[in-house]
């Protein structure tokens, strides 16, 4: 019984004719309680479709084959001078082919579940690659419409300021730039390219960005000194820098960092005290192009592809970065909060 459920919920799952291997199972004898008389079942499992292409039933066809086997007995043994030895040959052989069948059957089933999911993950792939063109269409028709409408007014005004006009049109090349570069960097970042790594420290290129750059916002620090990773410096400090920065847009006064080591992993957090993100939307921030309208409002022109490649380095040294609560004392805020494996410690 267990065989034959087994079977029907493969043709429930899979959509597919299930052919079962010959099964011996015997009936019991209503005349005489507790005997059973020895029998062979063939068993073939087929799904029934309804309307909407799923299955809707199993057509479930026994056909018993104890006569056959009794019927061949018989001959053989009227007919051999070793009819126990032919009978049990023929029966091996039989069972021999019903096995091969059951054998071709599951390569098949491996076989379509394999197709099926290729299928499956190249319309993903190829879900993600329209997707990923019409976001980057939609971002960059922007810049390039304000380009384009810039130099045609100044073609129009002869007595228009050139200097105002080229500046303008600087800006809007320069943030072109931007995503084209951003763009390739996630390119390059997906593609799955192992990373060239070195030691870095992470407390020392954290104090160096802090130093660097010049936050609208206070900054608090609780710095670990010498926590060690080996990583890629350039990708680790765009990593850094892009976390600051998204820490500062939506700040209301005040940003917090820290860098530590916790559970043999190195732990960069950094915490602002701004309106905070839905846990629903906690991991749509991390998908191309997406930007809350308060981003938008704070930053017209970001271009909602830092947060994707720092969780794209992050994943490719082998840690992650994930957005959490804000610690206790918080009324609200956000915190970005990214786990590195810790550089081993040499042994003396």
């Amino acid at each position: 019984m267990r065989e034959l459920r087994t079977s029907m919920e493969r043709v429930l799952t899979e959509g597919d004719t299930d052919v079962m291997p010959l099964v011996r199972y015997d009936i019991g004898d209503p005349e005489k309680p507790g005997t059973f008389t020895e029998r062979y079942w063939t068993a073939v499992n087929v799904p029934l479709l309804g309307p909407d292409g799923r299955v809707a039933w199993v057509v479930n066809r026994v056909e018993e084959v104890t006569a056959y086997l009794r019927q061949l007995r018989a001959t053989d043994a009227a007919a051999a001078r070793s009819p126990a030895v032919q009978v049990e040959a023929a029966e091996a052989e039989l069972f021999a082919r019903a096995q091969d069948l059951e054998e071709a059957n599951r390569r098949l089933r491996t076989t379509r579940a394999h197709a099926r999911r290729s299928a499956a993950a190249t319309r993903t792939q190829l879900h993600e690659q329209r997707q990923i063109m019409a976001d980057t269409s939609h971002d960059l028709r922007g810049p390039l419409t304000g380009l384009q409408t810039r130099l045609q007014l100044a073609l129009a005004d002869p007595e228009s300021d050139t200097r105002e006009v080229l500046q303008a049109a600087l800006q809007d090349a320069e943030r072109l730039g931007d995503v084209v570069s951003d763009l390739l960097e996630l390119a390059r970042l997906e593609s799955g390219q192992p990373v060239n790594t070195e030691p870095v420290d992470l407390s020392a290129l954290a104090e160096t960005e802090l130093a660097r750059c010049d936050p609208d916002s206070v900054v608090i620090t609780e710095i670990t000194p010498h926590v060690s990773i080996d990583g890629s410096a350039n990708r680790l400090t765009r990593l850094f820098g892009n976390l600051l920065v998204n820490a500062d847009r939506h700040a209301e006064n005040q940003i917090e960092v820290k860098v530590g080591a916790c559970d043999g992993e190195a732990l960069v957090e950094v915490i602002d005290d701004g309106p905070g993100i839905p846990e629903q939307e906690r991991e749509a921030v991390f998908q191309r192009f997406y930007r809350r309208p308060d981003a938008r409002r704070s930053d017209p022109g970001g271009t909602g592809l830092g947060l994707p490649i720092a969780r794209q380095v992050a994943r490719a040294h082998h840690g992650d970065l994930v957005i959490t609560d804000p610690p206790t004392g918080y009324r609200s805020g956000t915190r970005l909060a990214l786990r590195l494996p810790l550089r081993p410690t040499p042994r003396s």
